[in-house]
């Protein structure tokens, strides 16, 4: 059997090498390694397989958020509300920029952040909500513009980890994530769906006036060179990453579909086990599986953990202290904030190795070895 992995980035390269060693030493002899032609050639084919008018890459995903925040114009004090079940990255640029998060509940079945939560913490300082579309599943974004429409409240989404994933509203139309907000915000880390070689990250939107922002505060705050119109900083995405990402934009669907098949794989060894609580798939979203995570109901997680790990099975987890208990959090007081749920799948999520490179051998001795633990 290969070796198993959480993500298997090195045959992933090996199935694309000569594709992605030509895009790099075509940049290498172009010597055009900062706003080279790759970047904005990536950003439009981006552009165009989202089905957004602007796309505005950066250096990594959480100068994407922000940047992002940045452009909305909001002052200090404003308050953000975002689910504390995420990665810190979602939460800690809230801070960053002086602004208030106000950390809520997430839907029991998606783990995503539940919308009657923001309606209920909605106060007259509230000024945006950051949904995070987690695990690779959209969080229900059109009960989420609802509540933003009638309270006039931007809504950035962070899209990490759901790129190439489908959003499908209730009159049968569908949008895929990151394109259904005011903005919307990703990662291009190696491992997430779609990944770089290194750092990157990006933002969309259709206002073109907020595009005009994006890219300015992205660019040191000028339009035009050594001509600052507003504080900004320095995030850009540079072309070897770029001309790697425009290679890997062509087969980012047929990742999701490799995903989505290791997942059913799971799906149908575990379907049986009261322990064991699979991911859910909501009418609403695709799932394109940045993370395949079960929530283990009776089961010492942890000691679980371990197991696997003597076993040579790798797993993660995602995410062990929510947001709120987190210690660069105290300033706001909400320590003793109760989000049940939210403490109740800290103590339970694992997630299983899942990537574009699984074989059914692979996918076989996981399954063995965790229902033989359980």
């Amino acid at each position: 059997m290969r070796p198993l992995y959480m993500v298997d980035t090195h045959s992933q390269y090996h199935r694309i090498k000569h594709q992605v060693d030509k895009a790099v030493l075509d940049v290498m002899e172009s010597t055009a390694f900062i706003n080279g032609r790759p970047v904005k050639e990536f950003s439009d084919h981006l552009a165009a397989y989202l089905g957004v008018k602007h796309v505005i890459p950066c250096a990594n995903g959480t100068d994407a958020l922000q940047i992002a925040l940045m452009a909305l114009g909001l002052q200090p004090g404003d308050e953000v509300i975002t689910p504390s079940f995420t990665y810190i990255a979602t939460t800690e640029v809230i801070a960053l920029l002086k602004l208030t998060p106000v950390f809520v509940e997430v839907d029991p079945r998606t783990f995503c952040i539940d919308p009657a939560a923001i309606e209920k913490a909605i106060t007259p300082k509230t000024k945006a909500i950051v949904p995070v579309h987690l695990y690779g599943q959209s969080a229900n974004m059109e009960a989420i513009l609802k509540v933003a429409e009638e309270h006039r409240l931007y809504v950035v989404e962070d899209n990490a980890q759901a790129i190439g994933c489908n959003f499908h509203f209730s009159d049968g139309t569908s949008k895929k994530t990151g394109t259904i907000g005011h903005i919307g915000c990703t990662s291009f880390y190696p491992s997430k769906n779609l990944g770089a070689f290194g750092d990157g990250g990006a933002m969309c939107t259709n206002d073109d006036a907020l595009a005009e922002k994006l890219k300015m505060i992205a660019n040191h705050g000028q339009k035009e060179r050594y001509y600052h119109e507003m504080v900004g900083c320095n995030s850009r995405l540079d072309s070897i990453q770029a001309a790697i990402l425009d290679v890997k934009l062509n087969h980012l669907d047929a990742y999701c579909t490799a995903r989505q098949e290791a997942a059913a794989y799971y799906d149908r060894a575990f379907a049986n086990t009261a322990s064991v609580i699979t991911p859910h798939k909501a009418d609403y979203s695709d799932h394109v599986y940045h993370q395949y995570t079960i929530a283990l109901e009776g089961v010492n997680r942890d000691a679980f953990k371990a197991r696997l790990d003597k076993t040579g099975v790798p797993s993660m987890i995602y995410y062990p202290v929510p947001a709120h208990k987190q210690k660069m959090f105290e300033q706001f007081g909400v320590g003793q904030l109760e989000l049940p749920l939210t403490s109740w799948l800290t103590e339970r999520v694992i997630s299983l190795p899942i990537h574009t490179e699984m074989d059914e051998e692979q996918l076989q001795f996981i399954t063995d070895t965790v229902l033989s633990i359980l």
